[in-house]
């Protein structure tokens, strides 16, 4: 792959739009391998780089710059919904370029929720068979990084919809955790999402897997009789081979509820795709340590258990931790308004069992309004800030039961991402507990 991939960019006129991590990462990896090419760095912020070989193009007609290069390295997070691509222009990303170059098995895992976990799970079931294995990504590393260190025998990439929305090829095994409303700000509706999310699979070949999740109905989304890969729908209750793994998941604490034992499931499958044994499946599973910011525990405190789950941004998400732990007797939730749907979530709220609702900034207030507008007998607090709400929940949680903060929405009204927004939580809970 190194030298093919750095022939690509001796060969073209390339500009890196957005200079964020992934950004960073494909500049250095250029620079390092081709120090005198002179390329293109595009973002709308002002940017300080003393690079003689580099033009910058910053401000709020940064994108005008596009026409001037063969290729454009797009950064994930920014959103093409609005933006016209010059003609003869080629839009590409890491996750495209790696998938195009790699020689090593590449395992990718989509979905909404879910794909850190399976994404984890698949790479401790392969480390477990003692193949060589990188876990690259969405999980917080840029896939070209991977470079420095030479590649493995396997790559284990978790891939959002943003980093899928420009790929021209597909991971040898594909995975599928679910699909539900999200990043609707990013695309022209939920097809956009959807459609930037299946290109997992559709570059695959008659040698590839894709495997999804047969609780949800992903014909409805695509049409798999047209797929060339093999196809497997991964039933919860289904193999004999399962069933001690699902039982292992089971006596996990960090892989409580329904959801997790998907994730498990989906995760071997994947594994078996490329040679994993049920023992080593097993023994990872067993071993799991659990991920930061997903119903992660943070211990207990005046009698409360408290659990941090800011990964959650939609509200499924939210519904799946509560069911799983149980016991939840405060649920901290809100954050940014991305348009979408909550009248489900409202009447799920109204129904459950959790007696505290306690609500942050803006969807959160707005859904506790809407709670109070309709007669909710719960104890619903208006919260202004995380502080208030680590404050109500000490007050109001009861002792020998769990509080959760799962936000059913993003981060960024207040936080920078869901991992401040997470940390800050836990700093306020141990420091008033």
């Amino acid at each position: 792959m190194f030298q093919q991939l750095i022939e690509y960019f001796n060969s073209r006129r390339v500009l890196i739009l957005g200079f964020g991590r992934e950004g960073r990462s494909t500049y250095d990896v250029i620079r390092r391998n081709l120090p005198d090419k002179h390329i293109g760095i595009a973002d709308r912020r002002d940017l300080d780089l003393n690079d003689e070989n580099v033009t910058l193009h910053c401000g709020e007609n940064y994108l005008d710059a596009m026409g001037d290069y063969d290729v454009i390295v797009k950064t994930p997070g920014m959103s093409f919904r609005d933006v016209t691509v010059p003609e003869g222009v080629e839009v590409t990303c890491q996750t495209d370029l790696f998938l195009r170059f790699s020689k090593c098995i590449c395992v990718g895992i989509t979905g909404t929720k879910g794909k850190t976990t399976t994404s984890t799970l698949i790479y401790e079931m392969v480390k477990q068979s003692g193949k060589t294995v990188s876990l690259i990504g969405n999980i917080g590393v840029p896939v070209l990084d991977n470079l420095a260190e030479g590649e493995t025998e396997v790559a284990v990439i978790e891939m959002s919809s943003h980093q899928l929305e420009f790929t021209t090829a597909s991971p040898h095994v594909a995975v599928m955790t679910n699909i539900y409303p999200e990043h609707l700000d990013h695309y022209n509706g939920f097809g956009g999402y959807v459609g930037a999310k299946l290109n997992i699979l559709r570059h695959q070949t008659g040698c590839d897997y894709f495997i999804c999740n047969a609780q949800q109905d992903f014909d409805k989304y695509h049409n798999f009789s047209a797929v060339e890969s093999t196809v497997l729908k991964v039933f919860l209750d289904g193999s004999d081979e399962d069933a001690e793994i699902i039982e292992a998941a089971a006596a996990n604490e960090r892989l409580k509820g329904l959801h997790n034992r998907q994730n498990v499931c989906l995760a071997a499958t994947a594994a078996r795709c490329i040679g994993v044994s049920n023992e080593d499946i097993l023994e990872a599973v067993r071993n799991f340590k659990g991920i930061e910011n997903r119903m992660e525990p943070i211990g207990e405190y005046q009698g409360i258990k408290f659990y941090n789950d800011a990964i959650a941004t939609i509200p499924h998400a939210v519904e799946c931790a509560v069911e799983a732990l149980g016991d939840v007797d405060t649920l901290i939730f809100g954050g940014m308004d991305r348009g979408i749907d909550y009248s489900g979530f409202v009447k799920y709220l109204e129904a459950c069992k959790v007696k505290n609702l306690i609500g942050l900034p803006d969807t959160g207030i707005n859904l506790c309004n809407i709670l109070l507008e309709r007669g909710c007998r719960k104890n619903i607090i208006l919260a202004e800030d995380m502080e208030q709400a680590v404050d109500a929940a000490f007050r109001y949680t009861l002792p020998g039961k769990s509080c959760i903060m799962s936000p059913a929405a993003s981060s960024y009204n207040v936080y920078k991402d869901f991992e401040h927004k997470g940390n800050h939580y836990k700093e306020l809970v141990k420091s008033r507990g």
